[in-house]
């Protein structure tokens, strides 16, 4: 069986969000090849066993009270704001879209009105290889740095490591934006 398409998570098997491994799904019960292994955030411990599909349906929401992905951390509240999203594209992010480990409280960007698409962690060679001006300056002005403090933070990046930079691309101008953290 295919896994379900995400449109704010495009390939959460390989940002590390969702696992091939088979289990029983808690919230389906049905047993599947694939588990969710990132962030969810509910009232009892679920730990990584509930399916994609129970995600994308809404069903892990519905069922369990789930988020995957902290609904104040989509975009700004502010909804006059660039950077905010309106309340359904929230909810499809929070409720029924993977989300990921990050070292910190995770944030996810929104651009032109909508959730960006994330493409995963990234180290410097990651942020280097996507060669965007636009990237970069998103990944500075998040960390308040001039270019003489950002190049040696830059050159630090490190995806499986400290700091480590999270990738978003705007669905509809196709701008690639970033921030970073570490503990």
């Amino acid at each position: 069986m295919d896994l379900p398409q995400f449109k704010y998570h495009p390939d959460p098997v390989t940002t590390g969000s969702i696992e091939a491994r088979i289990a029983r799904c808690i919230c389906c019960d049905e047993i599947r090849h694939y588990m969710y292994v990132g962030p969810v955030y509910a009232e009892a411990h679920i730990g990584d066993v509930i399916c994609p599909w129970c995600i994308s349906s809404g069903l892990a929401h519905e069922k369990l009270d789930a988020e995957f992905v902290d609904i104040e951390g989509v975009g700004d509240s502010d909804p006059t704001s660039r950077e905010s999203a309106p309340q359904p594209v929230r909810e499809e992010v929070a409720y029924r879209t993977p989300g990921f480990s990050g070292w910190q409280q995770e944030r996810w960007l929104v651009h032109c009105g909508d959730a960006c698409m994330f493409l995963g962690p990234a180290g410097k060679s990651e942020v280097y290889a996507l060669n965007s001006q636009e990237l970069l300056d998103s990944l500075r002005t998040d960390m308040e740095m001039n270019e003489e403090e950002f190049r040696p933070y830059l050159d630090a990046l490190d995806k499986n490591g400290m700091p480590t930079a999270y990738i978003f691309r705007c669905l509809h101008c196709g701008k690639y934006l970033g921030y970073s953290d570490s503990t």
